[in-house]
């Protein structure tokens, strides 16, 4: 397919997601079941551009002055992609497979992209309804941080220290993709991702089938640092899903101590066993939920770390799920709300006095951040936020407390600290009442 191919077939995808409101991910799925005559390049590239106009959706449309699929994939040409208007109009030709010809008033709002005046709602690209929540998040600056937000993610990878003996081996391993270290995880390794947004398929290096690395963004790297585990404790991962963190976890404690994995959709743990033994974790015992039967409940009161990361609406990972932002609503922020508090009081009863809870979202909105922390510590009063400042000097991580501290945890963001936007807070259970 020509590139003019290509952004046709991605308008089409827009209108696909627009007129029957479906996840993006079915609509180019059913787009490349009936087109097969696009190769897996083709494919790739209209993912990309599909995901790019998604990314700025609302300043596409304004700069615009229409919200049609056709408009809002031509501003994010120009606003995402930095096209000229010369490079625009060559692929809307009208020619064979090409979209139609710009109009003049299409070719003048090109010309002048202009998004001072816009609210930050608009120049942020996000729904107009999470701006109270954003503002409490971050002030000021709620256009810049969304803004980072509609970028694309870098792959992050994770140095497994179970077998590699260090980031170097990793590193060189992997040189062929230019990997280079994160800033700030001292574990990390970043590539930069493609022009079609796509990583290389490390699932097929040596280095990944051996266990040396693991994909995991930065920030959840950061996350696993921060709730301080250490060799020959008990710990609890509440909500352990594909098993991302417990195998963080499992290597700073030198597989040591013991680890107990749970999650309440059994369906979320099938991929933890095989990636416990590729990466050689041996510290783990996984328990899967069973109906009417509670498979933590022997450890109550016993636990040093509980981990919660808990079900959030994932605003923190619109940049990897520029989709996503689009289908949040109300009424799902408030169920996840609701089951953070589940989690956390389930939590509270795990962990023993002295012992630590570990509260992590990929989330950037304060109701499922500090307002839940806040929750909690109401309802269990022996139970105390730690000052993030103390939280960051424990961990040894050179991040700039002062900058990311919110009332009760961090907030990471990638216009903060070049990470996805994770929350982290950590509680001790103390003897007596704060």
């Amino acid at each position: 397919m020509t590139p003019a191919a290509r952004i046709a077939a991605a308008i089409d995808v827009l209108s696909e997601i627009e007129e029957r409101r479906r996840p993006a991910s079915d609509a180019l799925k059913e787009w490349g079941i009936s087109h097969r005559f696009a190769g897996s390049k083709d494919r790739a590239n209209i993912a990309s551009l599909v995901y790019d106009a998604l990314r700025r959706k609302s300043s596409a449309a304004w700069i615009m002055g229409d919200a049609t699929p056709r408009a809002i994939m031509l501003g994010a040409l120009r606003l995402q992609r930095n096209y000229t208007i010369d490079q625009i109009a060559s692929l809307c030709s009208g020619e064979r497979y090409a979209p139609a010809p710009l109009s003049e008033s299409e070719r003048e709002r090109l010309d002048r992209p202009d998004l001072s005046q816009a609210p930050a709602w608009i120049a942020g690209d996000f729904p107009e309804w999470l701006e109270p929540s954003l503002r409490r998040a971050f002030s000021g600056n709620v256009a810049v941080e969304m803004q980072a937000l509609d970028a694309r993610a870098p792959l992050d990878l994770r140095v497994n220290l179970l077998k590699a003996a260090g980031r170097e081996e990793a590193r060189e391993a992997l040189s062929h993709f230019g990997a280079i270290d994160t800033l700030i995880s001292p574990l990390g390794l970043r590539i930069i991702t493609a022009e079609d947004g796509r990583g290389p398929a490390v699932q097929t290096e040596p280095a990944y089938i051996k266990g040396l690395i693991e994909i995991q963004d930065e920030g959840s790297q950061l996350a696993a640092l921060l709730t301080g585990a250490q060799p020959g404790e008990q710990v609890v991962d509440l909500c352990a899903g594909g098993g991302g963190k417990t195998l963080a976890l499992a290597a700073m404690m030198e597989n040591r101590g013991q680890i107990y994995a749970s999650d309440l959709d059994p369906r979320r743990l099938a991929p933890i066993h095989a990636r416990l033994a590729r990466a050689g974790a041996r510290n783990v015992q996984v328990r899967t939920p069973r109906a009417g039967s509670d498979v933590l409940a022997d450890l109550d009161g016993r636990i040093d770390l509980v981990l919660v990361d808990a079900p959030c609406t994932g605003t923190g990972t619109w940049r990897r799920n520029p989709d996503s932002k689009w289908r949040v609503r109300p009424g799902s922020l408030e169920i996840r709300c609701r089951e953070q508090a589940t989690v956390l009081d389930r939590a509270a009863r795990l962990v023993r006095p002295g012992g630590r809870i570990a509260y992590v979202t990929c989330s950037v909105l304060p109701e499922e951040n500090d307002a839940a922390v806040a929750g909690l510590c109401e309802r269990e009063p022996y139970i105390v936020a730690l000052d993030p400042a103390e939280m960051v000097a424990r961990s040894g991580l050179p991040l700039d407390a002062g900058r990311i501290r919110t009332t009760n945890g961090l907030q990471l963001s990638p216009y903060r600290t070049g990470t996805d936007g994770f929350y982290i807070s950590v509680l001790e259970r103390r003897s007596n009442p704060a």
